[in-house]
Parts: structure tokens; sequence; C-alpha cells
């Protein structure tokens, strides 16, 4: 029987590359988006199956995930990261966006949590965020240290089952950069670029596949940290 890979997030930007790298060696795939028109669609080109997910709206997630029936792998990409300065506060985008990155990712996992196979395991994504703020990322950089926490206490609520943490950097090849002249950086990094697309996805499954690898915090920034 093929792997069961559920990336919540996944019909498009990074998520649908690390839908795509596990569809490819195989898997059994199934990705969401808020839009399930665009989820299907997605989906029937990379050979997954779609559904239709929103991470804000926490109490419609158990009944969105009712047909998955088990999991052996379950990776959370999904982001909400609007600018949002002190001095020009939105309120109504700031608890969406808490409510999408720490409610609704715990609640996917404690609705999965009774299917999970296994050997199943579990990596969220948080960013980079968390360590490096920037002008209007008070409630990003807020909510991905929170995925630092929820890490934690979900790896000792699940066990046996893991969960690990993955925050990128900027990644080079993304929409948002790949166009980019010298994008912010991308000079400062040991390796002399920013990571891509495909680092990241490889580095998702290191965290899915490595069976010593628990409650981890895997910061992917070429080494910007060091710096």
């Amino acid at each position: 029987m093929s792997t069961r890979t559920l990336i919540v997030g996944g019909s498009g930007g990074l998520g649908r590359v690390i839908a795509q790298h596990f569809a490819d060696r195989g898997d059994d795939v199934v990705i969401t988006s808020r839009d399930k028109a665009r989820a299907e669609t997605v989906a029937a080109r990379i050979g997954a199956r779609g559904l239709a997910l929103d991470l804000a709206q926490p109490e419609t997630i158990s009944a969105s995930l009712a047909e998955v029936a088990a999991v052996d792998h379950l990776v959370i990409t999904a982001v909400g990261q609007a600018a949002n300065t002190l001095a020009q506060f939105n309120i109504t985008d700031a608890v969406t966006a808490v409510t999408m990155k720490l409610v609704g990712y715990a609640e996917t996992v404690r609705v999965l949590r009774d299917r999970f196979t296994p050997g199943a395991s579990v990596v969220l994504f948080g960013g980079l965020a968390k360590e490096r703020p920037y002008p209007g990322s008070t409630i990003v950089s807020t909510f991905n240290a929170g995925i630092t926490g929820l890490v934690r206490t979900l790896a000792i609520e699940i066990a046996p089952h893991r969960v690990n943490a993955l925050h990128p950097g900027l990644i080079g090849d993304s929409p948002k950069w790949r166009d980019v002249p010298d994008p912010p950086h991308s000079a400062q990094t040991p390796i002399g670029r920013l990571v891509t697309m495909a680092e990241i996805a490889d580095a998702t499954e290191f965290l899915l596949r490595n069976t010593g690898v628990n409650a981890h915090d895997l910061h992917m920034d070429g080494g910007l940290l060091a710096t």
C-alpha cells in the first residue's frame, strides 16, 4: 500500500511543490484549499485528490476531513502573512491569521489523530520571522513562534506519533521572490543564495521520514541565523 500523505494548503506555492514531490514518489496524496474547485483542479494536475478546507473556520474542519480515512504523513503549510503593523493594526486580519495558524493547525491534528497509522508523523510550517522580525510582522512573528510551542505540546499529546516544525526563510524561486533582483538576505547567507522550494520539500520529507527527529524546529535559511 502506498504512503497516504495529506498536504493542507497544497494547492499553490510551496504547498503545491511539496504535494508534487510526494505524488511523484508514489504517495497517495490529498491536498486541500479553501476553494473546492481549485483543490480538485490542482489535484488532477499532480495526480492527487482535492478537498476544501478552511483553517480560519476551525469548527468546520472535522466535517471537511470526514472522507480522509487514514494518514501516514500530515503536512500543514497554509499561511496567512499579510503585513499588519501596530500603527495601522487590523484586528480582523490579526484574529483570522492567528485562528488559522494556531487554532486551525491544532484542530486539524486533533481531528486526524485517531486516523494516524502506526508510525505516522506531522510537519507544521512556521517561518523565520519568529527569529528575525521585520516591519509589519508582529502577528506573523507571534504565530510562527506559537508553532514552536504547539509542536512541543503536540509531541507529548499525540505520542508516539512525531511532530516537527519547519521554518523557512525567504525562498528564492518562490512566486514572491523568483523575479526580484537581489532579494533580501541572498548575499548574507553563508551559502550565498536563498533556499529553494525543492530544498524545502526535501527537508519536509526528512522530518516525516526520520524516526529519531521529534519536537524539533528546523530552520531552513541557508545559515542566515548564524550571521
